[in-house]
């Protein structure tokens, strides 16, 4: 059984390398078959950073300290930046709250009244300047009422100042007083005070005084 098994598997191997060499070597126009290159192989070789090559770290944690949970980038730690977050109102720490909030009340107020006038169910209406106002002065009263929500469920009556007294240059200095109870209710009535002051100049400014601005 095993000779008559042998011819067949001879004649098969046979004919399957005859196959591969018409396959690797076939014929060209001229008859001449192609040669086999020789593969080359290619060699690479991978360096690591050299260790005594200084390197600079361009995100790090603020004071060198990870477990604060904030890092220092070049957007959030440049010269231009902290100047500019430090004079908006909120990080204002030398104002008093109360005029921190007419401060921001007043810029609400004066910009949402252009959307309501224009964007409003009565924008092509007579009424489009009172509706727009009335609807801005809402809006104002329910952030108002928002921060007034916030304020209770965050601070509580008589106890310290929740904010750093630590600067990122490790200085001291007076805990920001928005951070309590008082301070909050103080920026929560000049909010809204300031909100509600925004939306009549506004609506004095385009109605009364007719100024001829885009959102009337």
């Amino acid at each position: 059984m095993a000779a008559a098994a042998s011819p067949i598997a001879s004649q098969l191997k046979s004919n399957f390398a005859s196959s591969i060499t018409r396959l690797v070597s076939p014929k060209g126009l001229s008859g001449s078959s192609f040669k086999v290159l020789p593969s080359r192989r290619t060699f690479f070789t991978v360096k690591a950073v050299q260790a005594d090559k200084p390197t600079y770290q361009v995100v790090q944690p603020i004071n060198g300290d990870p477990f604060i949970g904030s890092l220092e980038t070049p957007v959030t730690s440049s010269p231009f930046v902290a100047w500019f977050l430090s004079n908006l109102p909120g990080y204002r720490t030398a104002v008093n709250p109360l005029l921190r909030g007419v401060e921001v009340g007043l810029a609400h107020g004066l910009l949402l009244v252009g959307p309501f006038v224009k964007t409003g169910p009565l924008r092509n209406t007579e009424y489009a300047g009172a509706a727009g106002s009335l609807a801005a002065a809402g809006l104002v009263v329910i952030l108002s009422l928002c921060l007034t929500i916030y304020g209770i469920s965050s601070f509580k009556e008589g106890e310290p100042s929740t904010a750093p007294s630590l600067t990122l240059t490790g200085r001291k200095k007076v805990p920001d007083q928005l951070q309590t109870a008082d301070g909050w209710a103080k920026f929560t009535g000049g909010f809204f005070f300031g909100g509600i002051s925004g939306v009549t100049w506004a609506y004095f400014l385009l109605y009364v005084l007719d100024l001829p601005y885009y959102v009337k």
